[in-house]
């Protein structure tokens, strides 16, 4: 027991020093002590473990402690240029009114030139931000893109790519998931990427600018209902991943952003899942409609609703560590911004597999059934 309260205030101790040094956002000393006290759950008292969770969280307590306070130094923005793709709505829109608003030169990259998203950001930001037509499964629009933007920039490249631009498609399981959106939430998020990436990478190496790489938690954590979305953010981590290392050589730098759940219009709509359950119904086998019951496809709508009231509104994590990604003279690899968003994947790495799904599992509560035919089991 007193095992037990050592690791509580240890880790609670971290966490204050963390949120009140201001070095980082909430989430992350919150995670730790939430990953501390599972462990905990878990852990037999006096056990080897134990001493050495109450050491790291004491370690790292004095490391922060050493650290915090030093301001970093950010690269100035006058001369440069970035290019965000996805600024239709959420991150990708916001991050190019700051940017623009800072000085720095932005081609914001929009799936419709002509919708409410653009428009907005034609009516607030200055003449130097440009809107860009740009569907990055449309290799015409790449191209185009990249001629205009070499015309301007091709003496001095471009400094950074924001690859935010994803689809989530649906949730659901992965069985019942029609492999068209698999197929689709694959080439938006991951092969769209890399296209868009190769064709700009010879601009970026001039200017020996960032590649900044919008991914996800479900990159790393397997979230049930989320197999193709996460499927397709594991592979922008270890596609760029190793990308990072393979152009460190050029004097680029690349990194990777996972943020937790934010209420960005990436979950579609309700009208946008109807349309999906009628599609499941029609062309799924009787054998899997009898699995799992037209009740329980049919409550991906409530799914739906469940999951956006759960994320978080304010994206100013996910903001502060695009500009630090792309500004900071020593960018980090990865970035984790959001609640949870690296205390989960920690709790996964540590836990043996069934425990950290039987956490899991009880953390998940936005699915209110079952699949029919295990209800019928129990």
């Amino acid at each position: 027991m007193e095992l037990w309260l050592c690791v509580l205030i240890v880790a609670t101790s971290a966490a204050l020093l963390m949120v009140g040094r201001r070095r980082t956002h909430w989430s992350w000393p919150v995670g730790l002590v939430v990953v501390e006290v599972m462990l905990c759950c878990w852990i037999s008292s006096g056990s080897v473990a134990v001493i050495i969770i109450i050491m790291s969280a004491t370690c790292g307590c004095c490391m922060l402690h050493f650290t915090a306070g030093r301001q970093e130094d950010l690269l100035p923005v006058q001369g440069k240029a970035v290019l965000i793709t996805g600024c239709d709505s959420g991150f990708g829109h916001n991050l190019a009114k700051i940017l623009d608003k800072a000085g720095m030169k932005v081609y914001a990259g929009v799936l419709n030139e002509f919708g409410p998203g653009a428009q907005e950001l034609r009516e607030v930001s200055s003449a130097q931000l440009v809107i860009l037509q740009l569907d990055i499964t449309n290799l015409d629009q790449i191209s185009e893109a990249h001629k205009l933007i070499k015309s301007q920039r091709g003496e001095t490249g471009l400094w950074g790519l924001v690859n935010n631009a994803g689809v989530l498609g649906h949730t659901c399981d992965a069985e019942l998931l029609p492999m068209r959106i698999l197929r689709k939430i694959m080439n938006v998020n991951f092969i769209a990427g890399v296209e868009v990436t190769k064709v700009f990478l010879p601009l970026i190496r001039k200017a020996q600018g960032r590649f900044v790489c919008v991914s996800s938690m479900s990159g790393e954590v397997p979230f049930p209902g989320f197999a193709a979305y996460g499927a397709s953010k594991a592979a922008v981590i270890s596609y760029y991943g190793a990308l990072r290392q393979e152009l460190s050589c050029w004097g680029v730098k690349v990194a990777i952003v996972q943020p937790g759940g934010f209420k960005t219009n990436i979950f579609g709509s309700q009208e946008e899942w109807c349309k999906l359950q009628q599609e499941i119904l029609s062309t799924q086998s009787q054998e899997v409609i009898d699995a799992y019951g037209e009740e329980y496809i049919g409550s991906m709508v409530h799914t739906l609703s469940t999951m956006t009231t759960q994320t978080c509104d304010n994206f100013k994590p996910v903001l502060d560590d695009l500009q630090h990604a792309l500004l900071s003279k020593n960018p980090r690899a990865f970035y984790y911004p959001g609640p949870m968003a690296w205390a989960v994947p920690a709790l996964q790495r540590i836990c043996p597999t069934h425990l950290f799904d039987a956490i899991f599992a009880r953390l998940l509560t936005y699915k209110a059934l079952s699949p029919a035919g295990v209800a019928i089991k129990k």
